[in-house]
C-alpha cells in the first residue's frame, strides 16, 4: 500500500464514530492473529483435543506453575 493511500484509510477511518473505530481496530487485529493456513487450526484443535483427553485420563505428566515459569524464563535466557 503507498502512503498516499495508507494516509486517505487513516484519516477516513478517524471520522469514525468511536464505536465504528473500535470496532475496525478490532477486526484489523483479529485479522493479524488468524491463522494463515486453515489445515493448522485444525492441527491444533486436534492437539488440544489429545491433549485435554490426556489429562482426563491421567495419563498427562502436568507440572505446577513455578516449574513452568522456572523452566520459560531458562529457554528465554532469562536467569
Amino acid at each position: 500500500m503507498s502512503s498516499a493511500t495508507f494516509g486517505k484509510v487513516r484519516s477516513e477511518a478517524l471520522t469514525l464514530s468511536e464505536a465504528e473505530r473500535a470496532e475496525l481496530a478490532h477486526e484489523l487485529v483479529a485479522s493479524l492473529d488468524a491463522p494463515s493456513d486453515a489445515d493448522a487450526a485444525d492441527a491444533w484443535d486436534k492437539e488440544i483435543l489429545r491433549r485435554l483427553a490426556e489429562i482426563d485420563a491421567g495419563t498427562a505428566k502436568l507440572i505446577d506453575r513455578e516449574t513452568f515459569r522456572r523452566r520459560l524464563q531458562d529457554r528465554l535466557g532469562h536467569r
